[in-house]
């Protein structure tokens, strides 16, 4: 059975704050469903009050309001087609929806609360205002923040991806270049030769949550939880100690904030690899002087990022991004660092994906320096 893999692109290292709940995970398995899923276009007319229509009112009608006027609108009704499945992603929790996602904040943060979520309630829900036009009788329109796609160039895992370009996708999945800002009334120029057709390690931006799409294929290739484990465990045995402190360090699968002793730190301007300990602070900025280079800069807790969906490929962690301090590979690091996130109305910054952390320096990553092996 076909299986493909959906991966909210911004939780924390594989995890929501507050643990899946029903249809609001941090991962979705799409499997082929028992009974076709899908809808296609059956027929569109002209209405005055759209609210009132007989296909809005049928709960059971599949069926698009798209408002031209204050006194006109074009309802596009679906019909049911066996030969695909259909999912639908958003923020309501009502029983259409089969993923619930919800804005994503930078870092692990439980108790902090969005107060207005830029997240539309339903993935096909063309709201008022929202741009469309009418092409070849057909018609067609933009939710009104976006749906955002962007396709690796290359092979997302295994191979030597790049960042792709951001596209929009129309709700009858056409693809056009960016809108000025994220809900202009212009829409971008029509992408002849793209498609909407997700492939491994495509981007989904919902403006307030990114989706990272996964295939059967791919994860063939990617490395599992266990392998990550298996991974940390070798650099654990190792052995790598802190200079100052001399004491044994051990990389953890989570950050436990009670456990101060054996918990690697990184230092961000130089990436030697290091104990809790005060020598070298800067109790007035918070920054400190690395006892091996001198270098003065920022501190941060060391951290496995452990999604194994977000690797591109399986190898020692030997890097970590700046300033959040999750590790993972060379070319995983360098991949994500590379890819802009959609931020704001016209915005794009690049984040950690693990945390969904903004990245700071030049790079947004910091190569590490293990004072390990010592036996």
């Amino acid at each position: 059975m076909t299986m493909n893999f959906f991966k909210a692109a911004s939780v924390y290292n594989g995890y929501l704050p507050q643990g899946d709940r029903g249809r609001r995970r941090s991962k979705f398995v799409l499997y082929k469903r028992n009974e076709p899923s899908g809808v296609k276009r059956s027929k569109h007319y002209i209405v005055q009050s759209p609210q009132t229509s007989k296909a809005i009112l049928d709960a059971n009608q599949h069926s698009i309001s798209y408002t031209l006027s204050r006194n006109q609108a074009v309802i596009v009704e679906y019909k049911e087609d066996s030969e695909t499945d259909m999912f639908q992603v958003g923020r309501s929790s009502e029983s259409p929806i089969d993923f619930v996602v919800m804005d994503t904040l930078p870092g692990d943060k439980k108790d902090a609360k969005v107060m207005q979520s830029t997240i539309s309630r339903f993935a096909c829900r063309i709201l008022e205002k929202a741009t469309k036009w009418q092409d070849n009788v057909e018609i067609d329109g933009l939710t009104t923040n976006g749906v955002l796609i962007m396709h690796p160039k290359g092979q997302f895992c295994g191979g030597n991806a790049k960042c792709g370009l951001w596209r929009e996708c129309s709700v009858g999945g056409d693809v056009f270049s960016l809108r000025e800002s994220r809900s202009a009334q212009q829409k971008g120029q029509p992408i002849y030769d793209e498609s909407n057709v997700l492939q491994d390690g495509t981007l989904i931006d919902l403006c307030g949550a990114t989706l990272l799409w996964r295939s059967a294929e791919g994860l063939q290739h990617s490395p599992t939880k266990r392998d990550l484990e298996k991974l940390i465990d070798e650099i654990n045995a190792g052995r790598p100690q802190c200079p100052v402190g001399l004491n044994t360090l051990v990389i953890p699968r989570k950050v436990n904030i009670g456990d101060q002793i054996n918990q690697p730190y990184v230092y961000l301007n130089c990436g030697h690899v290091q104990g809790h300990h005060d020598w070298g602070q800067d109790k007035s900025t918070g920054a400190r002087r690395c006892p091996m280079c001198l270098e003065v800069g920022p501190v941060v807790t060391l951290c496995m990022g452990l999604e194994p969906a977000f690797y591109v490929d399986i190898g020692p962690p030997t890097f970590a991004f700046n300033p959040c301090g999750h590790m993972a590979t060379e070319k995983t690091v360098k991949y994500w660092a590379n890819v802009d996130i959609p931020h704001g109305t016209n915005g794009f910054q690049a984040v950690c994906p693990f945390c969904a952390t903004p990245l700071d320096g030049n790079s947004g990553y910091i190569k590490l320096i293990f004072q390990d092996n010592l036996d």
